[in-house]
């Protein structure tokens, strides 16, 4: 039998798939970021990059899990993934996880997945309505748009976007 831990891998790894194959199916190429870092020039602009590194607010080496890069669509999105299908620890990161986004991260579009259904009352609210209030955010990150989706939120926002 796995531990909760190795089933929140387990269950993780199939959101950060099902991100992979919507993208994949819309035509986009997914590569790995040392690769793409390596020979940017080698690779199409419709792209979902793997592994993408950042500096944290702590100053330590961040990794997210995509970054999509679309010239057709004009696009270059962060995506972040976040399953908790039983309780834990995970929902006590999401002010850390939401202070990067606004702080660390370098894009100005950022979209958090989130599902799983085992999150703490109000973890999920307190991310919804720190995004949609723009909390704890300085003037010079207020242009930031960042988005706090379930899966199925994901898949049709997908959907609409990459037709």
């Amino acid at each position: 039998m796995a531990s909760q831990g190795g089933q929140a891998n387990v269950s993780g790894n199939l959101l950060e798939h099902t991100v992979k194959n919507v993208f994949s199916s819309k035509g986009f190429l997914i590569v790995r970021s040392q690769d793409w870092h390596k020979s940017p020039d080698l690779f199409t602009k419709e792209l979902l990059v793997t592994n993408v590194r950042y500096t944290s607010v702590y100053g330590h080496q961040g990794t997210t899990e995509f970054l999509l890069i679309s010239d057709k669509h004009q696009k270059k999105i962060r995506i972040e993934c976040k399953w908790q299908q039983v309780s834990g620890s995970v929902d006590e990161k999401l002010p850390y996880l939401y202070l990067n986004c606004i702080e660390a991260m370098p894009e100005d579009h950022i979209i958090i997945i989130i599902d799983g259904g085992g999150w703490k009352q109000g973890a999920v609210e307190w991310l919804r309505n720190a995004v949609r209030e723009k909390k704890y955010t300085s003037e010079s990150n207020r242009h930031k748009a960042i988005e706090v989706m379930s899966l199925t939120e994901f898949i049709t926002w997908a959907n609409r976007e990459f037709k």
